[in-house]
């Protein structure tokens, strides 16, 4: 075994704890990335996916799978309760349509896409779409800069946002009646989809906690991408596998402001030492809180 998988055997339990944190949230943001991992034939690779996973307390992990479809959901998702945001890939609609406990939310930066790519032949249309789309990110640039929480940021929303969602789709619905366009228009396409995602698109108007959109977890996710032009592939799916594995700590120890160099050094001596049942204090959330001020040197 390699010295770099010798190191993710020894961080797994690390992960492990870090992935139950992320999936005891409120609010779990999740998405999916292609990655080639696996040998298929010769010259050819196989196509798997990373589901990163935003917590609501600032934590990602990269869960591997070797293939798309509902149950790798079911079975990263396990018995979570509470608001899945997502994109509009129909697996995590079913997913949460069969839970109670799951509430399902869109991002409005994946609907604000479609009508970008609407831009060219109905250029009139989209801009106001695109105009609609833009005064809610506006609020919420408002709701940021005043550092409103809780309450006044619901409040906020209902004032200002919530008139113009309802704006948004009563045109919406207006326009594809008279406008009569043909089902292949991309400003139909476009104006379909949100109204199909409206329920979904709403739900940040009745929680606070819930963010407009998924770019925060899409932020986080760079680092796959970023890899497939450097490392290009991984060779096989145990490699795919460990990869999330580690990119999960490290992109979790850049959101806590935690050098990885220096969490790596530590916990990579400290987990032969440190009790099993206490091994969440590990993860980079909790490390930063109890060992930051004096870790393990080199």
């Amino acid at each position: 075994m390699s010295w770099v998988g010798q190191a993710a055997w020894l961080l797994e339990p690390l992960y492990d704890a870090q992935l139950a944190s992320i999936l005891r949230s409120n609010v779990l943001a999740m998405d999916e990335t292609p990655i080639r991992a696996g040998r298929k034939a010769k010259g050819k690779m196989r196509t798997g996916y990373f589901w990163p996973l935003y917590g609501d307390q600032d934590e990602v992990a990269f869960p591997f799978a070797p293939s798309r479809p509902k149950r790798v959901i079911e079975e990263t998702l396990g018995d979570f309760s509470g608001t899945l945001l997502s994109d509009g890939y129909g697996a995590h609609d079913r997913f949460a349509a069969r839970r109670n406990q799951v509430v399902h939310a869109l991002c409005w930066a994946n609907t604000r896409r479609t009508f970008v790519r609407a831009e060219d032949v109905e250029p009139d249309r989209a801009a106001q779409a695109l105009g609609l789309i833009r005064a809610l990110y506006e609020h919420e640039d408002t709701i940021q800069r005043k550092g409103l929480e809780g309450r006044d940021k619901l409040q906020l929303r209902a004032e200002k946002s919530k008139p113009v969602v309802e704006a948004f789709f009563a045109w919406l619905e207006e326009e594809l009646a008279k406008a009569a366009l043909p089902p292949t228009n991309p400003f139909t396409k476009a104006a379909t989809y949100a109204l199909q995602c409206q329920r979904g698109l709403e739900v940040f108007l009745a929680d606070p906690d819930v963010p407009i959109d998924t770019n925060h977890l899409e932020r986080t996710l760079r680092v796959i991408p970023m890899g497939r032009k450097n490392w290009l592939f991984c060779w096989s799916e145990l490699g795919a596998h460990q990869v999330g594995q580690i990119q999960s700590l490290l992109t979790t120890c850049v959101l806590h402001e935690v050098d990885p160099y220096t969490y790596l050094v530590d916990v990579l001596q400290r987990i032969a030492i440190h009790p099993q049942a206490e091994v969440a204090d590990l993860t980079p959330r909790l490390w930063k809180e109890r060992f930051a001020d004096a870790p393990l040197g080199a």
